[in-house]
């Protein structure tokens, strides 16, 4: 029963990898007359992998069965999931159609693509090399399960492809700017650190009621509002600290945390 345990953790991050993968193959399949329907399958299954991915670190901690094997694990699917998956998407969405008529469009696409790309991997690297010597309260760069969570509330809210040049250009900048974001050196608030007090656990509870009320008021328009918001607090927060505002103690460094491992 004990060694059945260790497997639990990278069954869910092998659930993650299945749902990446799975967003690639409804993003190719996204042909004909009615490709909205591919594309929101797509997106929804990013969602789901980053859902995963939250829960296999957690898991690994609860039953004490973290190991090296798993943060490797999780890495690579974060990769696939959070890196490739999501990039794929963004080029079937947004750049294939308009390209075929646009070379110039399809170029840009194909760059902002890569980027995206890139940075996350970047991005994972450094994490991997930096966990245990900085704030466990806070990531350095937009984590890329969140960079990823980008990409796809824009296509859950708004499944249909851009229909024109400027849209799509609009598109290509988010990629961008969401890339750059992932290897800056900002800090983003992490919810994976525990609740170290009764109050503290009752306010994310509650927190955790009213994302669920949003999401079921809101539906596609939830994900969208949600990042979007996120990155706004976040930036908020950065200008503020470089401001000399300390309200909220900024991130301390050098402080190691084992359960931000795995």
């Amino acid at each position: 029963m004990r060694r059945s345990m260790f497997v639990l953790p990278s069954s869910i991050t092998m659930a993650s990898i299945f749902c990446g993968f799975s967003s690639v193959v409804m993003s190719i399949n996204a042909a004909g007359a009615t490709p909205e329907r591919f594309f929101l399958w797509a997106a929804g299954l990013l969602v789901l992998a980053g859902v995963f991915d939250g829960l296999d670190g957690r898991v690994a901690r609860a039953t004490n069965t973290a190991t090296e094997f798993g943060v490797q694990l999780d890495s690579l699917a974060d990769v696939i999931s959070f890196g490739m998956a999501p990039a794929i998407l963004a080029y079937r969405y947004g750049f294939f159609q308009l390209g075929i008529h646009d070379p110039n469009l399809r170029a840009v696409g194909w760059a902002a693509c890569f980027v995206f790309t890139a940075c996350g991997a970047l991005r994972l690297a450094r994490f991997n090399v930096q966990v245990g010597s900085t704030d466990p309260r806070y990531f350095m760069g937009l984590p890329i399960p969140a960079g990823a969570a980008c990409v796809a509330s824009v296509i859950i809210w708004h499944p249909t492809p851009p229909a024109t040049a400027t849209q799509a250009y609009a598109f290509a900048g988010e990629l961008f700017l969401v890339g750059l974001l992932m290897v800056s050196a900002l800090r983003f608030p992490s919810f994976k650190k525990r609740a170290g007090s009764p109050r503290a656990a009752m306010v994310t509870s509650l927190g955790i009621v009213l994302l669920f009320a949003l999401m079921i008021l809101l539906r596609q328009r939830f994900f969208i509002g949600f990042f979007a918001a996120y990155l706004a607090l976040s930036l908020a927060l950065n200008l503020a600290w470089r401001a000399g505002w300390r309200g909220l103690e900024p991130p301390r460094d050098g402080v190691h945390d084992p359960e931000m491992v795995h």
